[in-house]
């Protein structure tokens, strides 16, 4: 059996503690073409705010995750097809390596592990909020972020891995660098894509592309032209 994620070429990413553009709703979100939706935030995370999202987009033909950043985040509802969890393998604050998990399972006795799945980030942009509230460790070459990545599928065995360059769009060559390190694990790519251009060409080199500010930001419009370029630029690399 796949995973659910095998043949995902494009995610949006919801902050429950954001709020859509005018007059868009989750539905028009849920109707972009994206293959998935994951929810989740840094900071403000309630489970009164997650609650109301899943429940918004649960209720449409797509699956939607939840991406925990802490307990507090953390429901259960039928609406939900299941649960990305992070672990940041760049921290410096080993909590976000297997501290925060830890406390999750101690408090949470209800975690379904049949749809309960890792990513192992590496993060990328020193100054982003994930950055600062992991102390990640950003300075980080090719070289190292394709290492990260084998240690993480390989010592870890790891499935997903995450470059995240939260809010910036990265180095094409650094993306490429981790998927060439990876045997079969799946990898994913967020940060600063923003129309069909920048996704087409992070397409061409992660397995699936990943947008939220520009939900949240610029609206679905332009959610549908990454998708569009994600897809362009994923089977212009297979070519």
């Amino acid at each position: 059996m796949s995973a659910p994620w095998a043949d995902w070429d494009h995610i949006v990413k919801l902050d429950p503690d954001k709020t859509l553009v005018e007059g868009e709703t989750f539905e028009d979100v849920c109707s972009t073409g994206t293959d998935a939706i994951e929810i989740g935030g840094t900071t403000g995370m309630t489970e009164e705010k997650m609650q109301r999202v899943v429940e918004a987009c649960g209720t449409y033909d797509i699956p939607v995750y939840i991406e925990p950043s802490h307990t507090g985040a953390v429901v259960h509802s039928d609406s939900l097809d299941g649960y990305l969890v992070p672990i940041v393998f760049n921290a410096g604050d080993i909590a976000w390596m297997t501290g925060a998990h830890k406390e999750w399972v101690r408090l949470d006795d209800e975690i379904d592990w049949a749809t309960t799945y890792t990513e192992a980030y590496i993060v990328l942009n020193p100054d982003s909020t994930v950055a600062e509230y992991t102390q990640a460790n950003c300075d980080l070459n090719a070289d190292d972020v394709a290492a990260y990545a084998e240690v993480a599928e390989r010592m870890f065995g790891q499935e997903i891995i995450y470059i995240e360059y939260s809010g910036t769009l990265g180095d094409p060559e650094i993306v490429d660098a981790a998927r060439t390190a990876l045997e079969d694990a799946h990898l994913f790519y967020g940060g600063g894509v923003g129309d069909y251009d920048s996704a087409y060409q992070m397409g061409q080199v992660a397995d699936t592309v990943i947008v939220g500010d520009l939900v949240h930001d610029e609206g679905v419009d332009a959610v549908r032209e990454t998708v569009e370029g994600a897809r362009d630029g994923k089977a212009t690399r297979r070519a």
